[in-house]
């Protein structure tokens, strides 16, 4: 079932006499359990035409990087032969996709298209809503509750924001059904890029290539939810209690294939909830509440990125002690490398360079060190922006986005008044220490950078 609150005509023209329905897969990158494709389907089979799937893999996204490619191009070759199974052709062009689109639909009777929420991904929509002769039809599929279902404002905190999920989650947890089409594609002719060599294609790109894949983790639906699978029967049990240990593996390692569309999140919680399991309310506070909190504040406010964008007392605070002595003054190259003072602080940001993501709890530390390390709270959040989105598998997205701001006050409330945070939530090394085996976490995360 697709409910109809996932569902958003872009623009107002008539089905057009075509030869096929286009799909226009830029956000959710899979070809299961996607409600964009499911409807893309089932409007072709209405009209009695094949769907034809388009990626547009421009290189001119913000701050992507080799790396991020890599993962990205490992899941579309996954996709390609799922949708050929399907009776569906993938086809995958180097160009700006707004324009890749305008090209397809002078042949298709009309356009369906899964949603993104960052200002680029809007405007690519508009561009192509403006610009097209047929329908435009957004069906949004990677929230478990749609953006403007769960609230039409911008919400203050999880507090706000969670009741008001909770009340739509019995019309959104819902299964969906997959329809097969009537007509196949494949053997449509089409231009698209091999993507038998992926590391082939990612060195044409002009992209940085500077950093490059991360070894061990694999892009693509299939590992997906076979570590969520590894997951939930290992280490959900535990997950509530033991989550905020890095030292530990509780994680489900969902957060890479959820930014690139690769899995979806109303499969993941559909999996989890039939579980039984202790940890899964946990879990699902995380993977809902706190992720399309995320969405809701960067679909509402429109200075998600810069301090305009964080709450009257957050900004008041850090600049009534804007001024305050720094103990430690450290430079972006400084940042970067992983060379302060601090070894946990350099182990987190080596974690990140080496895995491609950083346990969520140092996650937090490592931002607000950046906050007390940096001249004010605008260069604080362009660091760790900056390297979040250049070695983070999942930055660039609305979760890192919101997770930076959360470290300056963002979805959280004053407390007690100190030096240069002024009233921002404070972290330290010795709590830490008190949560965990703080040097037990610098030796695994050597052991990983050495390759043991």
């Amino acid at each position: 079932m697709i409910q109809q609150e996932r569902v958003k005509p872009l623009n107002q023209a008539a089905t057009a006499r075509g030869e096929y329905v286009l799909y226009w897969m830029q956000a959710s990158a899979r070809a299961e359990y996607n409600h964009a494709l499911e409807y893309a389907i089932r409007e072709a089979n209405d009209l009695g035409q094949p769907v034809v799937v388009y990626f547009g893999l421009t290189e001119e996204f913000p701050e992507a990087n080799a790396r991020h490619y890599h993962f990205l191009l490992e899941g579309l070759r996954e996709v390609e032969a799922a949708l050929r199974e399907r009776g569906m052709k993938l086809v995958v062009r180097k160009e700006p996709p707004a324009e890749g689109v305008a090209r397809l639909a002078q042949r298709a009777s009309l356009v369906v298209l899964d949603r993104g929420y960052l200002p680029i991904q809007k405007e690519w929509r508009k561009r192509v809503a403006d610009g097209i002769r047929c329908p435009l039809i957004q069906v949004e599929s990677d929230v478990v509750v749609p953006v403007e279902e769960a609230s039409p404002k911008q919400e203050y905190s999880a507090a706000t924001i969670r009741p008001k999920i909770h009340r739509k989650l019995d019309d959104c947890l819902l299964p969906l059904e997959e329809t097969d089409p009537r007509m196949d594609s494949p053997g449509l002719e089409f231009e698209s890029l091999d993507l038998g060599d992926v590391s082939r294609v990612v060195s044409t790109l002009a992209v940085d290539q500077t950093v490059g894949r991360v070894a061990g983790l694999t892009g693509g639906t299939g590992e997906a939810k076979r570590l969520l699978q590894e997951f939930i029967e290992n280490k959900l049990d535990g997950y509530d209690e033991l989550r905020n240990d890095p030292t530990r593996d509780y994680l489900s390692c969902m957060s890479p294939y959820l930014h690139f569309g690769q899995i979806s999140p109303l499969y993941i919680a559909l999996q989890v909830a039939g579980s039984g399991s202790p940890g899964q309310d946990a879990y699902l506070e995380e993977l809902i509440v706190r992720r399309e909190l995320s969405m809701n504040f960067v679909h509402y406010n429109p200075h998600f990125g810069g301090a305009k964008g964080l709450p009257d007392w957050c900004r008041k605070t850090l600049n009534e002690h804007r001024s305050d002595p720094r103990e430690y003054l450290y430079s972006e190259e400084e940042f970067e490398a992983g060379a302060t003072h601090d070894p946990y602080w350099n182990a987190a940001q080596q974690e990140m360079v080496v895995r491609g993501k950083m346990h969520g709890y140092m996650r937090m530390y490592w931002g607000k060190k950046i906050l007390e390390w940096t001249e004010g709270p605008e260069e604080a959040q362009r660091v760790a922006l900056y390297l979040n989105n250049k070695y983070e598998l999942d930055g660039r997205d609305p979760n890192g986005f919101t997770g930076v701001a959360w470290c300056l006050g963002k979805h959280d409330r004053p407390w007690g008044e100190r030096p240069v945070l002024g009233k921002v939530r404070y972290m330290n090394a010795n709590g830490l220490r008190r949560k965990f085996d703080a040097e037990g976490y610098v030796r695994k995360v050597e052991s990983l950078a050495s390759g043991g």
